[in-house]
């Protein structure tokens, strides 16, 4: 059985496959399904693709309508509020708008008013949800997958691939990760974590034999703003970046489910870290203040 390497661009990352099987051809026929299903998640779900599905809910949200959304779409809309509910309202897909006032890319803060405008769109207790059925209490509400949409990708992928055989590999989706299984020879892969005060040191290595690993954190998408960083993570409420955690790696069954541990993790602030010790996770945390632990490293 031969590694086999596979590098791609997807979801405005970075992207990687590591694979055992036995013949290129095999290996090459399931990467081929994998990015596959990379590509239909994405353009089904990307707030940029005007084709999307994504981009018909919000279209029917402007003017008011009621959509019908398919089994895959509700089951992503029923997983977001669950996490809604026991976040207590911080993780919330209602939050995109607020991107209309904040542009990363720019680097320029925007002026309170603009926050202020958007706050009342935000809230999917403002959601009017009835299996199939969607409808938004509030003209110009919108909904973005974007903070679960990744790392579904990533557990689709892994259902794929093991549905076709492969059980020693890696997938790496902009740093959401699972590992299908160790080596041939058992041993687990090493996953480096990065410090994020420090760009070129690590705070530590994970061993994982299988699972799904996700970090949030503040260090990739930000803004320096008189010496403090601003980072893409916005707080519902206020409609502000969140502050206290620099960053949060979860281990789970799941890449969904450590993806949005660690971005409730940073919502919630240093409070994060005695919320990840009473849910009993592997974690690592690191605060603004330079502050590390946690039980991964």
């Amino acid at each position: 059985m031969k590694p086999h390497f596979y590098s791609f661009t997807a979801m405005g990352t970075r992207c990687a496959l590591q694979l055992y099987a036995e013949t290129d051809a095999a290996a090459g026929i399931v990467a081929a399904l994998a990015l596959d299903e990379v590509d239909r998640i994405e353009k089904k779900y990307s707030r940029y693709n005007p084709n999307s599905t994504i981009s018909a809910i919000n279209l029917a949200a402007a003017s008011g309508e009621t959509v019908l959304l398919d089994d895959e779409t509700a089951a992503l809309l029923d997983y977001a509020q669950a996490c809604f509910q026991k976040s207590e309202g911080l993780f919330d897909i209602t939050a995109g708008v607020l991107r209309r006032a904040w542009d990363f890319e720019s680097e320029r803060m925007p002026d309170p008013s603009e926050i202020d405008k958007l706050l009342p769109m935000i809230g999917m207790d403002k959601l009017v949800w009835h299996a199939p059925s969607l409808s938004f209490k509030n003209k110009g509400m919108e909904i973005d997958f974007g903070g679960i949409g990744k790392e579904y990708a990533v557990d689709r992928v892994a259902s794929l691939l093991m549905e076709h055989g492969i059980t020693h590999g890696l997938i790496d989706l902009g740093g959401d990760l699972f590992v299908l299984g160790p080596h041939p020879d058992g041993q687990p892969w090493q996953i480096s974590l990065r410090d994020p005060l420090k760009p070129d040191a690590l705070i530590g290595t994970v061993e994982i034999h299988q699972g799904a690993l996700a970090t949030s954190g503040d260090y990739e998408r930000c803004i320096d703003f008189n010496g403090r960083r601003c980072c893409h993570i916005l707080n519902p409420r206020t409609g502000w970046p969140v502050q206290g955690l620099s960053s949060v790696t979860a281990l789970a069954s799941h890449c969904m489910v450590a993806g949005s541990m660690t971005t409730i993790a940073m919502l919630k602030g240093q409070s994060g870290i005695q919320w990840l010790e009473r849910l009993g996770v592997p974690h690592q945390w690191a605060t603004n203040e330079g502050r590390q632990g946690g039980t991964l490293c």
